[in-house]
């Protein structure tokens, strides 16, 4: 449909002026409260190709979209586009969006958490606005800082935003390392020059595991990370793929998101191998008492199985490992994907007291 020849609602930036905000970071829950399915996930993708060429899938449940080249031909601002996006999600998906707005991916990702559930969040592209959106933010709110670096940023009384963005970049490098805090400073002041990426939902499988309460115990963060890796390797068995990248994902009470991304040693769908690399990522973020409302598993950079190279060993054990997992897989063909579960992923019953 050609839109109506009407004045731009946007008028190009004045000269030494700044550009309106046209990056969008969207967070999809479908309004039941059910997870989010793989297939309304590629419909809800489709659905921003509508508004924009430039969307990056963020599987289980998020997306980036540059607006700025639709800006004009949908005579709104980058507000307006969000506001159709969230109206169209909720008639024809069922689906709520929480909507971050700003110019670059950084401050769009962090004005969605802080954004209430179904609103959109609004950050204007000037200085004056970012330093005000940040300034008061817990280092932890700044994407990319895990626990352990947001804590060794609060022993020096970096606990803010605002603290870290006003302390010399000398000092960060030398708490941080030269490349981590040089990277920390310029997010703290609002600077990410990472451009959104374009790619495609088929390139990634994700699963999500959501806790009945925000969770403490890391035991049974692992046993909800095995059984998400053991899915995993089930679809992309069934599918005929490999992995050669698994990222993953932390929410945490206060909204707030860490995401890690670990090369795997060769392409696989293996079950043990995806459950070794998760436990790792998991290990390494050093949680300890850290409030977990979520964990994700993405298993990216996804290629046919039978076009990757799978490394020869002459271990009998790991050869076992796969004849097991392909007769586990022939049994849940058979008798349906609940026939089998990972010992591990079964909660022990609770025996009767004693007399």
């Amino acid at each position: 449909m050609t839109p109506d020849p009407r004045p731009p609602a946007v008028p190009p930036a004045p000269s030494g002026g700044h550009r309106p905000p046209g990056l969008l970071h969207i967070r999809f829950a479908a309004a039941d409260g059910t997870p989010l399915s793989a297939d309304r996930f590629e419909q809800l993708l489709r659905l921003l190709a509508r508004f924009t060429p430039v969307t990056e899938a963020l599987p289980p449940d998020a997306a980036l979209a540059d607006v700025r080249g639709a800006l004009r031909y949908f005579d709104r601002d980058a507000e307006g586009i969000a506001e159709l996006i969230r109206l169209r999600a909720l008639a024809w998906h069922g689906v709520r969006c929480t909507i971050g707005v700003a110019g670059n991916p950084l401050l769009a990702r962090m004005a969605a958490q802080a954004a209430a559930p179904g609103e959109i969040r609004v950050v204007p592209d000037d200085a004056a606005a970012v330093g005000a959106f940040l300034d008061r933010r817990p280092a932890s709110a700044l994407h990319g800082i895990g626990p352990a670096t947001a804590r060794a940023l609060s022993a020096y009384g970096l606990d803010s935003i605002g603290r870290i963005a006003a302390a010399p970049p000398a000092t960060l490098q030398r708490i941080l390392g030269a490349k981590t805090g040089r990277s920390v400073h310029e997010r703290a002041r609002g600077i990410d020059p990472t451009p959104v990426v374009p790619n495609a939902a088929s390139r990634s499988m994700a699963a999500e595991h959501r806790f009945a309460h925000d969770e403490l115990d890391p035991v049974r963060r692992r046993r909800a990370l095995l059984s998400l890796a053991d899915g995993l390797g089930v679809r992309m068995r069934a599918a005929g793929q490999v992995a050669r990248a698994l990222t993953l994902t932390v929410r945490y009470a206060d909204r707030s998101t860490t995401t890690r991304t670990r090369r795997l040693d060769g392409p696989t769908a293996h079950g043990p191998a995806l459950t070794e690399a998760a436990y790792a990522l998991h290990a390494a973020l050093g949680l300890q008492r850290a409030r977990v409302r979520s964990v994700a598993l993405r298993a990216e950079d996804l290629c046919r199985a039978e076009r990757a190279a799978r490394q020869l060993t002459f271990d009998p054990a790991d050869e076992k490992a796969h004849r097991i997992e392909a007769a586990v897989d022939r049994a849940r063909a058979r008798f349906g994907a609940g026939a089998v579960h990972p010992a591990a992923t079964l909660r022990p019953r609770s025996r009767p007291a004693q007399p």
